[in-house]
């Protein structure tokens, strides 16, 4: 979270129609002068309260759009063969919804797949941002995919997963079936070169899913790559990592990262907040419910009360006396 003297604003929108309809989660910047927007593509079943801490420290940067994509995070199901080209498209029309003509794009697990459809088709796209991509083509298959995200899964912290297990259950154990497929079938390796934006790779220390050989393989793909690795870290970088993860997306997106390295687990780690007394704690897990209920219900304007109440309440964990999540990690 920054260090400013009001919360982040956020705001909920839909973009598109029917049961093609997106969720657009938007965080406005705490920057003065704007910047250049994010947006936050998360990975199949889950949610952008994966990106709850990752969001806010962008927000420093400019505005974040993070996106419960059709299907996913309480949203209806679409009738659509749920492809990465199909969540492409409703990526695309975000982008063309907020006129986001240049932003850092950010994906994560599955949405690597997606964000890299979209870059395919939008050139014009100078920077974008794979965390934890997927599928290794080499260990392709179902068990030995599944078998790589359990051992992944014992190096991830119980919130986290108590965040992903809430997502996977709006999602619904049907429309996980049926998405699967399409993800493990989808050749990263192959779609890279055809990539023209500056892209990054992150990949944590224990993500068994996402092995160094296979980010050598995109690396040596793709026409301009860097490549970088958190230590401590395993598959959900994006939420634990998040303060690492942020730093190495804003040097990217500004051309001032090195081509690869890998970060110290204590300069990437979210620190405990400073201000999370017990009434704070309890305070945040009932908005985290109610966000769930309100989308298990299709309560929309509840998803936007409970989120926007959540931030709140992040923000004065970490700044009641002013207090940066980074300087605490450092």
């Amino acid at each position: 979270m920054p260090a400013t003297e009001d919360a982040p604003d956020v705001d909920v929108e839909h973009v598109g129609h029917g049961d093609r309809r997106t969720r657009v989660t938007r965080v406005e910047t705490t920057a003065g002068d704007g910047g250049r927007p994010f947006v936050l593509v998360a990975g199949v079943g889950v949610a952008p309260t994966y990106f709850e801490f990752l969001a806010p420290s962008l927000a420093e940067h400019g505005d974040v759009f993070a996106l419960d994509l059709p299907g996913f995070a309480g949203m209806p199901r679409p009738g659509d063969q749920p492809t990465a080209e199909f969540f492409a498209d409703r990526v695309e029309e975000v982008l063309d919804h907020y006129g986001l003509d240049d932003p850092v794009i950010i994906g994560h697990s599955m949405g690597t797949q997606v964000v890299t459809e979209v870059l395919i088709r939008r050139p014009q796209l100078r920077h974008a941002v794979l965390v934890s991509p997927v599928v290794n083509d080499q260990e392709s298959s179902l068990p030995i995919v599944a078998l790589r995200f359990a051992q992944s899964a014992t190096r991830e912290t119980f919130h986290l997963a108590m965040t992903a297990l809430s997502a996977y259950v709006l999602c619904g154990f049907v429309y996980f079936v049926q998405v699967l497929p399409h993800m493990l079938r989808y050749r990263l390796i192959e779609r890279m070169p055809l990539v023209e934006a500056s892209v990054l790779l992150i990949r944590g220390e224990y993500n068994a899913t996402s092995p160094r050989r296979f980010h050598s393989r995109l690396v040596a793909a793709a026409k301009n790559a860097r490549r970088w690795e958190i230590r401590g870290a395993a598959h959900s970088i994006i939420n634990a990592h998040a303060v690492g993860a942020a730093d190495l997306v804003v040097k990217h997106a500004n051309d001032s990262l090195a081509p690869k390295g890998r970060m110290p687990a204590e300069k990437a780690v979210v620190p405990p907040p400073p201000h999370a007394g017990l009434d704070i704690v309890l305070s945040a897990m009932r908005e985290r419910f109610a966000e769930w209920w309100s989308a298990a219900r299709g309560d929309e304007a509840g998803v936007e009360r409970a989120k926007e109440r959540h931030a709140r309440i992040l923000w004065r964990a970490y700044t009641r006396s002013g207090q940066d999540p980074r300087r605490g990690a450092r």
